[in-house]
């Protein structure tokens, strides 16, 4: 989890560094975060832009739509969920979909659950995000990977990292 974007950018540069694109990475966080930290006022980066992918050409789907949802999510595109105001971006947004996103709490704690984080930190994790927090994840490669993150993250503002 991020609170700024500087600190995201970082951590999501971490993973370009490693040969990861934006297919690879998982991303949660508010409509509200989301107009905060990345808004067309601010530069262009590929982080910028996967979050911001909902503000123009990305879409917007009800809680029904998983088949759509997934074929988003397997082209990178970032979807906001209404009702929510949630945006998810990566293969993450297809789990929240089949979590049926009835709920904040039930849609990501399922999605999270469903992609192998334990329940406590799922939560954290759902807590984060409604306190404005960007939720960024990735399945490393390798454990070399694995280590390269966490130190990364962690001396980037990272917090709840989890392995």
């Amino acid at each position: 989890m991020f609170n700024d974007r500087q600190s995201a950018e970082s951590a999501y540069s971490a993973l370009e560094s490693r040969g990861y694109s934006k297919d690879d990475v998982n991303m949660m966080m508010t409509d509200e975060t989301r107009k905060k930290h990345f808004s067309d006022d601010g530069p262009d980066t590929d982080l910028g832009n996967k979050a911001m992918e909902t503000a123009g050409k990305g879409s917007v789907i009800g809680g029904t739509a998983g088949a759509v949802i997934g074929a988003i999510a397997a082209i990178g595109t970032s979807v906001l969920i209404p009702g929510l105001g949630l945006v998810v971006a990566g293969p993450i947004a297809a789990g929240l979909a089949g979590a049926g996103a009835g709920s904040l709490a039930g849609g990501i704690v399922g999605a999270l659950v469903g992609s192998g984080i334990p329940e406590d930190r799922a939560k954290e994790y759902e807590e984060g995000v409604k306190n404005g927090r960007i939720v960024m994840g990735v399945n490393a490669r390798n454990d070399e990977d694995a280590d390269y993150f966490e130190k990364h993250w962690r001396d980037n503002k990272g917090e709840g990292i989890y392995r």
